[in-house]
């Protein structure tokens, strides 16, 4: 039988019934659905990972600018401070915020990211995961298994509501790369699905309503910044719900609640570029600037 859910009560469940992890269920309903093998899902994933780690690498130590010149630089300027100064948020956060700069800036420069579960979002999941496997000293194969967790996180927002910006907003977006995220280091840290799905319900709520407005339409601004601070956002999330402290909204209801806010808020504030910062004085020159070279 089809290994099969289409929200977080049905993956508790099935996750309760057979007491294993979502990761080993993501795994098994990918082998029913592709009728490739294990071994060759799970190789599939390292390369995933491989391809995310090379991303941050490249952002965090080569010189890489975006082809409008608004972005490019920080991760390294983030980089060098945690290297070599007292932090306010701590090291490992600040690593963690600068591996996600770092790839939404080889994005902007045309450089090969992973989708996680987009383009504008692709750098969460990648400086959450990679951080803490540096940090934890945990295995690719550990960190593969806990993509396959973020995986069943963000096929249940797709299949229940939006990850994208143009439907949902920014919520919608970075929303739910972190909701992956969170939910994918509290398996890796040995926590219980239950308490992956509050992790995951909690990020979402943390920034529900946060409207998608990219300056001149393009993933940079604020899209950049808003990475880190989904990964910040993870990051929290993750440590509460360890600690076991649980959503009082369930996941599902954030879920559709997220939907139903995003379908809220005019096309002005979903990726059109015609509100938000992209509507300032600033957002708007910028955007004459940028098209005029062109």
């Amino acid at each position: 039988m089809l290994t099969e859910f289409s929200n977080g009560v049905e993956l508790s469940k099935i996750c309760n019934e057979s007491n294993k992890k979502i990761w080993e269920i993501m795994i098994e309903r990918e082998v029913e659905n592709s009728q490739l093998d294990r071994e060759a899902i799970l190789n599939y994933m390292k390369e995933n990972l491989n391809i995310m780690k090379n991303s941050i690498k490249k952002g965090l130590y080569e010189d890489v600018k975006s082809v409008s010149g608004l972005v490019g630089g920080d991760a390294k300027l983030i980089r060098e401070r945690y290297e070599n100064e007292k932090t306010v948020s701590g090291k490992r956060m600040n690593k963690a915020v600068a591996s996600a700069v770092a790839v939404l800036e080889v994005n902007a420069s045309m450089g090969q990211i992973v989708a996680a579960p987009t383009a504008g979002s692709s750098g969460i999941l990648p400086a959450a995961l990679v951080t803490v496997g540096e940090d934890f000293h945990i295995s690719d194969d550990q960190l593969s298994k806990a993509l396959f967790t973020a995986s069943a996180i963000g096929y249940i927002i797709t299949k229940n509501a939006t990850v994208a910006g143009a439907e949902g907003g920014c919520q919608a977006e970075t929303g739910a790369a972190a909701a992956m995220a969170a939910s994918a280091l509290v398996e890796l840290l040995g926590g219980s699905p239950e308490q992956a799905l509050d992790a995951a319900a909690m990020t979402i709520k943390n920034i529900l309503g946060l409207v998608c407005d990219p300056l001149a339409g393009l993933v940079e601004v604020p899209c950049v910044k808003r990475n880190a601070i989904g990964v910040a956002n993870a990051f929290i999330c993750s440590d509460m719900a360890l600690a076991g402290v649980k959503s009082v909204i369930p996941f599902d209801e954030v879920v559709e609640a997220m939907y139903k806010v995003g379908k809220s808020l005019p096309c002005e504030l979903r990726e059109t570029a015609l509100g938000g910062l992209a509507a300032t004085p600033t957002g708007i020159r910028i955007k004459k600037q940028i098209f005029s070279k062109k």
